[in-house]
Protein backbone atom coordinates (compact mmCIF):
# COMPACT_ATOMS: atom_id res chain seq x y z
CA UNK A 1 0.00 0.00 0.00
CA UNK A 2 1.30 3.27 -0.92
CA UNK A 3 1.34 6.08 1.22
CA UNK A 4 0.82 8.39 -1.52
CA UNK A 5 -2.37 6.66 -2.10
CA UNK A 6 -5.84 8.45 -1.26
CA UNK A 7 -9.13 7.60 -1.96
CA UNK A 8 -11.36 10.84 -1.13
CA UNK A 9 -14.36 8.41 -0.98
CA UNK A 10 -12.54 6.16 1.75
CA UNK A 11 -11.12 9.32 3.50
CA UNK A 12 -14.13 11.29 3.89
CA UNK A 13 -15.85 7.90 5.42
CA UNK A 14 -12.97 7.14 7.68
CA UNK A 15 -12.98 10.73 8.69
CA UNK A 16 -16.98 10.71 8.97
CA UNK A 17 -16.77 7.44 11.00
CA UNK A 18 -14.31 9.05 13.52
CA UNK A 19 -16.36 12.12 13.69
CA UNK A 20 -19.27 9.80 15.01
CA UNK A 21 -17.05 8.15 17.31
CA UNK A 22 -15.99 11.45 18.94
CA UNK A 23 -20.05 13.09 19.09
CA UNK A 24 -20.50 9.38 21.23
CA UNK A 25 -17.56 9.43 23.14
CA UNK A 26 -18.17 11.75 26.26
CA UNK A 27 -14.72 11.88 26.90
CA UNK A 28 -13.39 13.33 23.91
CA UNK A 29 -16.34 16.26 24.05
CA UNK A 30 -15.14 16.77 27.86
CA UNK A 31 -11.46 16.67 26.98
CA UNK A 32 -12.08 19.33 24.09
CA UNK A 33 -14.35 21.86 25.52
CA UNK A 34 -14.30 21.43 29.86
CA UNK A 35 -10.95 20.92 30.09
CA UNK A 36 -9.71 23.95 28.55
CA UNK A 37 -12.05 26.01 30.24
CA UNK A 38 -11.72 24.63 33.67
CA UNK A 39 -7.63 24.71 33.11
CA UNK A 40 -7.84 28.17 31.92
CA UNK A 41 -9.61 29.40 34.88
CA UNK A 42 -7.01 27.73 36.95
CA UNK A 43 -3.69 28.84 35.56
CA UNK A 44 -5.42 32.24 34.95
CA UNK A 45 -6.66 32.96 38.55
CA UNK A 46 -4.98 30.05 40.67
CA UNK A 47 -1.43 30.82 39.79
CA UNK A 48 -0.76 35.07 40.30
CA UNK A 49 2.84 36.21 40.58
CA UNK A 50 1.43 39.24 41.91
CA UNK A 51 1.57 40.34 45.38
CA UNK A 52 -1.31 43.01 46.24
CA UNK A 53 -0.80 43.69 50.10
CA UNK A 54 2.44 42.75 52.03
CA UNK A 55 2.18 42.56 55.37
CA UNK A 56 5.04 45.31 57.11
CA UNK A 57 5.94 44.95 60.72
CA UNK A 58 7.14 48.62 61.88
CA UNK A 59 9.08 49.38 64.42
CA UNK A 60 9.37 53.07 65.83
CA UNK A 61 12.90 53.77 67.54
CA UNK A 62 11.77 57.24 66.73
CA UNK A 63 8.76 59.46 67.14
CA UNK A 64 9.90 62.46 65.63
CA UNK A 65 7.75 63.98 62.78
CA UNK A 66 9.78 62.68 59.79
CA UNK A 67 9.78 59.58 60.63
CA UNK A 68 5.98 59.47 61.27
CA UNK A 69 5.43 61.01 58.19
CA UNK A 70 7.36 58.78 56.31
CA UNK A 71 5.44 55.72 58.25
CA UNK A 72 2.01 57.61 56.89
CA UNK A 73 3.16 57.16 53.68
CA UNK A 74 3.44 53.67 53.60
CA UNK A 75 0.18 53.55 55.42
CA UNK A 76 -1.30 55.05 52.08
CA UNK A 77 0.03 52.59 49.95
CA UNK A 78 -1.86 50.23 48.21
CA UNK A 79 0.66 47.50 48.01
CA UNK A 80 2.02 47.25 51.96
CA UNK A 81 -0.18 46.33 55.28
CA UNK A 82 1.77 48.18 58.21
CA UNK A 83 1.62 46.79 61.13
CA UNK A 84 3.04 48.49 64.03
CA UNK A 85 5.07 47.79 67.60
CA UNK A 86 7.38 49.34 70.04
CA UNK A 87 9.28 45.77 70.38
CA UNK A 88 12.22 45.18 67.70
CA UNK A 89 12.13 41.58 69.27
CA UNK A 90 8.31 40.98 68.91
CA UNK A 91 8.46 42.08 65.38
CA UNK A 92 11.37 39.74 64.69
CA UNK A 93 9.18 36.84 66.56
CA UNK A 94 6.33 37.48 64.15
CA UNK A 95 8.65 37.23 61.14
CA UNK A 96 9.83 34.10 61.89
CA UNK A 97 6.19 32.78 62.21
CA UNK A 98 4.70 34.13 59.37
CA UNK A 99 2.47 37.01 60.70
CA UNK A 100 4.54 40.05 58.68
CA UNK A 101 6.65 39.31 55.07
CA UNK A 102 9.10 42.15 56.58
CA UNK A 103 9.77 44.24 59.29
CA UNK A 104 11.15 47.73 58.65
CA UNK A 105 12.85 49.42 61.66
CA UNK A 106 13.41 53.03 61.88
CA UNK A 107 16.45 54.33 63.67
CA UNK A 108 16.30 56.77 66.93
CA UNK A 109 17.97 59.39 65.28
CA UNK A 110 15.96 59.03 61.49
CA UNK A 111 14.35 62.93 62.42
CA UNK A 112 17.25 64.69 63.21
CA UNK A 113 19.48 63.53 60.49
CA UNK A 114 17.08 64.41 57.98
CA UNK A 115 16.49 67.56 59.48
CA UNK A 116 20.15 68.73 59.73
CA UNK A 117 20.87 66.76 56.70
CA UNK A 118 23.93 64.79 58.88
CA UNK A 119 24.17 62.05 56.16
CA UNK A 120 21.76 59.62 55.31
CA UNK A 121 19.23 59.37 57.45
CA UNK A 122 19.46 54.70 57.79
CA UNK A 123 16.33 52.62 57.84
CA UNK A 124 17.19 48.57 58.31
CA UNK A 125 14.31 46.22 56.30
CA UNK A 126 14.67 42.54 57.34
CA UNK A 127 12.13 40.46 55.02
CA UNK A 128 11.63 36.45 55.09
CA UNK A 129 13.97 34.79 52.41
CA UNK A 130 12.61 32.13 52.25
CA UNK A 131 10.50 33.23 49.83
CA UNK A 132 12.63 35.32 47.49
CA UNK A 133 9.90 36.63 45.41
CA UNK A 134 7.98 37.83 48.00
CA UNK A 135 11.10 39.90 49.84
CA UNK A 136 12.31 41.04 46.59
CA UNK A 137 8.04 42.52 46.07
CA UNK A 138 8.47 44.11 49.36
CA UNK A 139 12.40 45.63 48.70
CA UNK A 140 10.71 47.16 45.81
CA UNK A 141 7.67 48.44 47.21
CA UNK A 142 9.12 50.18 50.24
CA UNK A 143 11.78 51.89 47.69
CA UNK A 144 8.55 53.03 45.77
CA UNK A 145 6.58 54.68 49.18
CA UNK A 146 10.41 56.36 50.23
CA UNK A 147 10.57 58.25 46.77
CA UNK A 148 7.33 59.10 47.47
CA UNK A 149 8.26 60.51 50.54
CA UNK A 150 11.49 62.02 49.28
CA UNK A 151 8.92 63.75 46.36
CA UNK A 152 6.08 65.10 49.54
CA UNK A 153 9.12 66.62 51.35
CA UNK A 154 11.19 68.26 48.40
CA UNK A 155 7.67 69.72 47.41
CA UNK A 156 7.27 71.03 50.73
CA UNK A 157 8.48 74.63 50.95
CA UNK A 158 8.82 75.21 54.12
CA UNK A 159 11.84 72.68 53.97
CA UNK A 160 14.92 72.58 51.74
CA UNK A 161 14.80 71.11 48.41
CA UNK A 162 16.98 68.06 48.19
CA UNK A 163 18.40 67.21 44.91
CA UNK A 164 16.86 63.93 43.35
CA UNK A 165 17.14 62.18 39.73
CA UNK A 166 13.87 61.03 38.87
CA UNK A 167 13.14 57.63 37.30
CA UNK A 168 9.91 57.28 35.50
CA UNK A 169 9.68 54.12 34.43
CA UNK A 170 7.41 52.58 30.67
CA UNK A 171 6.67 48.78 31.08
CA UNK A 172 5.73 47.85 27.46
CA UNK A 173 3.52 44.83 26.46
CA UNK A 174 2.14 44.87 29.59
CA UNK A 175 1.32 48.32 30.90
CA UNK A 176 -0.57 46.86 33.95
CA UNK A 177 2.28 44.65 34.61
CA UNK A 178 -0.06 41.91 35.26
CA UNK A 179 1.21 38.70 36.00
CA UNK A 180 -2.30 37.08 34.35
CA UNK A 181 -1.23 38.90 30.80
CA UNK A 182 1.88 36.94 29.95
CA UNK A 183 0.36 33.62 32.25
CA UNK A 184 -2.49 33.00 30.22
CA UNK A 185 -1.09 32.77 26.60
CA UNK A 186 1.41 30.51 28.59
CA UNK A 187 -1.08 28.84 29.96
CA UNK A 188 -3.28 28.18 26.59
CA UNK A 189 0.05 26.22 25.17
CA UNK A 190 -0.06 23.53 28.22
CA UNK A 191 -3.61 22.97 27.41
CA UNK A 192 -3.62 22.49 24.13
CA UNK A 193 -0.74 20.43 24.85
CA UNK A 194 -2.58 18.10 27.24
CA UNK A 195 -5.69 18.39 24.38
CA UNK A 196 -3.58 17.76 21.57
CA UNK A 197 -1.50 14.48 22.83
CA UNK A 198 -4.88 13.29 25.40
CA UNK A 199 -7.39 12.77 22.33
CA UNK A 200 -4.96 11.28 19.96
CA UNK A 201 -3.60 9.00 22.81
CA UNK A 202 -6.72 7.20 22.59
CA UNK A 203 -7.19 7.05 19.02
CA UNK A 204 -5.52 3.94 17.84
CA UNK A 205 -5.65 2.17 21.36
CA UNK A 206 -9.48 2.19 21.62
CA UNK A 207 -9.27 0.45 17.97
CA UNK A 208 -7.57 -2.28 18.52
CA UNK A 209 -9.28 -3.00 22.59
CA UNK A 210 -12.09 -2.82 20.87
CA UNK A 211 -11.16 -5.46 18.15
CA UNK A 212 -12.49 -2.65 15.24
CA UNK A 213 -8.75 -2.38 13.71
CA UNK A 214 -8.31 -5.65 12.13
CA UNK A 215 -11.65 -5.27 10.14
CA UNK A 216 -10.17 -2.02 9.04
CA UNK A 217 -6.46 -3.63 7.91
CA UNK A 218 -8.87 -6.56 6.21
CA UNK A 219 -9.96 -3.39 3.76
CA UNK A 220 -8.71 -1.54 0.93
CA UNK A 221 -7.40 1.24 2.93
CA UNK A 222 -4.09 2.72 3.13
CA UNK A 223 -1.86 3.72 5.28
CA UNK A 224 -1.97 7.27 4.68
CA UNK A 225 -6.22 7.67 4.72
CA UNK A 226 -6.12 5.99 8.18
CA UNK A 227 -3.62 8.35 9.58
CA UNK A 228 -5.63 11.12 8.11
CA UNK A 229 -8.85 9.88 9.25
CA UNK A 230 -7.28 9.87 12.46
CA UNK A 231 -5.67 13.06 12.50
CA UNK A 232 -8.36 15.62 10.69
CA UNK A 233 -11.40 15.08 12.61
CA UNK A 234 -9.17 16.20 15.96
CA UNK A 235 -7.43 18.41 14.20
CA UNK A 236 -10.71 20.14 14.00
CA UNK A 237 -11.34 19.65 17.09
CA UNK A 238 -8.30 20.96 18.49
CA UNK A 239 -8.55 24.31 16.38
CA UNK A 240 -12.00 24.57 17.75
CA UNK A 241 -10.90 24.36 21.79
CA UNK A 242 -8.45 26.35 20.70
CA UNK A 243 -10.49 28.72 19.49
CA UNK A 244 -12.88 28.75 22.71
CA UNK A 245 -9.20 29.22 24.64
CA UNK A 246 -8.71 32.54 23.13
CA UNK A 247 -11.82 33.40 23.39
CA UNK A 248 -12.22 33.02 27.29
CA UNK A 249 -9.12 34.83 27.28
CA UNK A 250 -9.71 37.90 25.63
CA UNK A 251 -13.40 38.30 26.23
CA UNK A 252 -14.39 37.25 30.09
CA UNK A 253 -10.30 37.38 31.64
CA UNK A 254 -9.82 40.99 29.47
CA UNK A 255 -6.03 39.79 28.23
CA UNK A 256 -5.20 41.88 25.18
CA UNK A 257 -4.56 40.25 22.07
CA UNK A 258 -2.10 42.36 19.53
CA UNK A 259 -1.66 40.03 16.99
CA UNK A 260 -3.39 38.79 13.76
CA UNK A 261 -5.71 36.12 13.69
CA UNK A 262 -4.41 34.34 10.58
CA UNK A 263 -0.51 34.26 12.37
CA UNK A 264 -2.40 32.55 15.41
CA UNK A 265 -4.25 29.96 13.34
CA UNK A 266 -1.12 29.10 11.61
CA UNK A 267 1.40 29.02 14.66
CA UNK A 268 -1.48 26.62 16.66
CA UNK A 269 -2.02 24.32 13.51
CA UNK A 270 1.67 23.69 13.41
CA UNK A 271 1.80 23.23 17.06
CA UNK A 272 -1.50 20.68 17.16
CA UNK A 273 0.58 18.85 14.52
CA UNK A 274 3.15 18.00 17.20
CA UNK A 275 0.65 17.46 19.81
CA UNK A 276 -1.63 14.86 17.68
CA UNK A 277 1.58 13.37 16.22
CA UNK A 278 2.80 12.39 19.58
CA UNK A 279 -0.78 11.10 21.15
CA UNK A 280 -1.12 9.47 17.84
CA UNK A 281 2.02 7.81 17.84
CA UNK A 282 1.62 6.73 22.05
CA UNK A 283 -1.33 5.02 20.83
CA UNK A 284 -0.13 2.85 18.14
CA UNK A 285 2.93 1.96 19.91
CA UNK A 286 0.67 1.11 23.41
CA UNK A 287 -2.25 -0.48 21.65
CA UNK A 288 -3.90 0.22 24.98
CA UNK A 289 -6.12 3.48 26.05
CA UNK A 290 -5.19 4.01 29.56
CA UNK A 291 -0.97 3.25 29.23
CA UNK A 292 -1.41 5.79 25.71
CA UNK A 293 -3.01 8.51 28.20
CA UNK A 294 -1.26 8.02 31.21
CA UNK A 295 2.50 8.01 28.82
CA UNK A 296 0.81 11.50 26.59
CA UNK A 297 0.33 13.60 30.20
CA UNK A 298 4.00 12.19 31.56
CA UNK A 299 5.48 12.98 27.99
CA UNK A 300 3.35 16.17 26.97
CA UNK A 301 1.78 17.55 30.32
CA UNK A 302 4.88 17.49 32.64
CA UNK A 303 7.57 19.12 30.08
CA UNK A 304 5.40 21.95 29.15
CA UNK A 305 4.46 22.43 32.13
CA UNK A 306 8.06 22.39 33.79
CA UNK A 307 10.56 23.73 30.51
CA UNK A 308 8.23 25.69 28.62
CA UNK A 309 8.99 29.04 30.44
CA UNK A 310 5.19 29.14 31.07
CA UNK A 311 5.85 29.59 34.71
CA UNK A 312 9.46 29.43 35.61
CA UNK A 313 12.19 30.98 33.68
CA UNK A 314 14.43 29.40 31.22
CA UNK A 315 17.39 31.52 31.32
CA UNK A 316 17.85 30.44 35.12
CA UNK A 317 17.97 27.17 34.85
CA UNK A 318 21.08 24.98 34.47
CA UNK A 319 22.36 24.26 31.30
CA UNK A 320 21.78 20.94 31.05
CA UNK A 321 17.95 21.44 31.71
CA UNK A 322 18.34 24.52 29.11
CA UNK A 323 19.22 21.75 26.75
CA UNK A 324 16.64 19.71 27.50
CA UNK A 325 14.08 22.36 26.95
CA UNK A 326 15.05 23.03 23.23
CA UNK A 327 13.23 19.43 22.57
CA UNK A 328 9.90 20.61 24.09
CA UNK A 329 7.36 22.24 21.51
CA UNK A 330 5.54 23.99 23.66
CA UNK A 331 8.58 26.43 24.88
CA UNK A 332 7.98 27.65 21.19
CA UNK A 333 3.98 27.87 21.20
CA UNK A 334 4.92 29.66 25.00
CA UNK A 335 7.10 32.15 23.18
CA UNK A 336 5.02 32.66 20.20
CA UNK A 337 1.56 32.72 22.10
CA UNK A 338 2.95 35.90 24.68
CA UNK A 339 4.24 37.43 21.56
CA UNK A 340 1.20 37.69 19.57
CA UNK A 341 -1.25 38.41 22.64
CA UNK A 342 1.37 41.08 24.48
CA UNK A 343 3.56 42.52 21.40
CA UNK A 344 1.62 41.58 18.10
CA UNK A 345 2.90 40.58 14.99
CA UNK A 346 6.90 40.51 15.73
CA UNK A 347 8.18 38.31 12.74
CA UNK A 348 11.79 37.00 14.13
CA UNK A 349 9.85 35.63 17.31
CA UNK A 350 7.25 34.03 15.60
CA UNK A 351 8.89 32.05 12.39
CA UNK A 352 11.87 31.26 14.62
CA UNK A 353 9.22 29.96 16.62
CA UNK A 354 7.08 28.30 13.96
CA UNK A 355 9.88 27.02 12.16
CA UNK A 356 10.90 24.87 15.27
CA UNK A 357 7.13 23.89 15.45
CA UNK A 358 7.18 22.35 11.82
CA UNK A 359 10.41 20.51 13.15
CA UNK A 360 8.71 18.56 15.76
CA UNK A 361 5.16 18.34 13.85
CA UNK A 362 6.99 16.54 10.85
CA UNK A 363 9.10 14.67 13.59
CA UNK A 364 6.39 13.40 15.31
CA UNK A 365 3.70 12.90 12.22
CA UNK A 366 6.68 10.92 10.52
CA UNK A 367 7.42 8.74 12.98
CA UNK A 368 3.87 7.70 13.94
CA UNK A 369 3.86 7.19 9.84
CA UNK A 370 6.54 4.78 9.84
CA UNK A 371 5.91 2.76 12.84
CA UNK A 372 2.13 2.42 11.68
CA UNK A 373 3.52 1.25 8.34
CA UNK A 374 5.12 -1.36 10.35
CA UNK A 375 2.18 -2.29 12.08
CA UNK A 376 0.06 -2.40 8.90
CA UNK A 377 2.86 -4.42 6.80
CA UNK A 378 2.82 -7.36 9.78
Amino acid sequence: MSILNINPRHLWALCRKESYQIVRDPSSILIAFILPVILLFIFGYGINLDTNKVKLGVVMQDNGAEAQRFVDVLGGSPYIEVHHSNSRADMQTQLQNGVVRGVLIVNSDFSAKVRQHQGPAAMQLLTDGAEPNTANFLSSYLQGSLQVWINQRSNDQGLATIALTTLEPRYWFNPTTVSRNFLVPGSISVIMTVIGALLTSLVVAREWERGTMEALLSTSVTRSELLLSKIIPYYLLGMVAMSLCVLVATTLMDIPFRGSFWVLFIVSSLFLGSGLGLGLFLSTVTRNQFIAAQFALLAAFLPATMLSGFIFEISSMPDAVQAISYLVPARYFVGALQTLFLAGDIWPVILLNSFFLLVSALFWLGLTAIKTARRLDD
